[in-house]
């Protein structure tokens, strides 16, 4: 959910502290995913795939430190489902497919992709409203009246089964969970303080929404846990003040990408993250 923002990054996460990626005692846990993963610009970022934007405390470092498990973070910040299966190329050169990461000794396996195959950080990004005016969804209608990103939501699911059952024959023994996008809007929004129209912020909401449910119907149609951000990040939207938002909005208070997770944010999904997997309901 970055490819617009990568370039403006670049140059500010050259700057922040630099540490390797921890790691603890026992069993292997695997974190794939994009920039909601990946935690761009949140210190300290990780040598020596800086292009991936990933921060040593994400959700995935902070839920493997909870688990005692050992951590291979593979996220990666622009990041689309075929970037699991091919070389990704970053700003700063190019990272190995995802999935190479997963082998046998995985013991758990959190998977947080398609935003970036949706393009929804592009969206947001388009209903940027500094004036009252024309709401921006009216420009997400096919030609004959349906929903473009409904029917690129329904069109992403096969990939997702797909992607789980590659995920799976890696990783026979892993427990397996898709993790779902945090709450990007409240219910009507709040513009001005957060320039968005509030028919706009309802539609992005719904559109969330339904992206949400697809990725928990397609993990439960498969077999597999779904990690639940957008229910419990209600009330921590990027209207809030910084004190109290997970995800930052159009002109972040703190070292985060505008629309992605801020450290607090990344905190509190990583206890989200360590209770389902603690007790999975398969």
């Amino acid at each position: 959910m970055i490819r617009r923002l990568l370039a403006l990054c670049t140059a500010a996460a050259l700057v922040l502290a630099l540490t390797p990626p921890a790691h603890a005692a026992a069993g292997v846990y695997v974190a794939l995913g994009d920039s909601a993963a990946s935690g761009p610009l949140i210190p300290n970022q990780i040598l020596p795939q800086l292009g991936c934007f990933r921060s040593d405390r994400n959700y995935a470092h902070l839920s493997a430190a909870d688990l005692g498990a050992s951590l291979r973070d593979v996220t990666c910040s622009g990041a689309e489902v075929q970037d699991m299966y091919e070389s990704q190329r970053t700003e700063l050169g190019t990272v190995p497919p995802q999935l190479d990461a997963v082998g046998p000794d995985a013991t758990l396996v959190t998977v947080q992709i398609g935003g970036n195959d949706l393009d929804l950080t592009g969206f947001i990004e388009d209903c940027l409203s500094i004036l009252p005016g024309d709401p921006c969804y009216d420009e997400y209608r096919e030609p004959d009246g349906r929903d473009r990103f409904r029917v690129a939501t329904d069109a992403l699911r096969p990939r997702i089964d797909q992607l789980i059952r590659d995920i799976r024959a890696r990783a026979p023994q892993a427990g397996i969970f898709v993790v779902g996008y945090g709450t990007y809007a409240p219910r009507n929004g709040c513009w001005p303080r957060v320039p968005v129209l509030s028919v706009d912020a309802n539609y992005i909401r719904a559109t969330l929404a339904y992206f949400n449910q697809a990725l928990r119907e397609q993990a439960a149609a498969m077999g597999v846990g779904y990690v639940d951000f957008q229910t419990p990040s209600e009330g921590h939207d990027p209207c809030k003040s910084s004190s109290v938002r997970w995800i930052e909005p159009y002109v972040p208070a703190s070292a985060a990408v505008p629309f992605h997770p801020n450290a607090l944010g990344m905190r509190n999904f990583a206890a989200i993250v360590t209770r389902t997997v603690r007790t999975p309901a398969l």
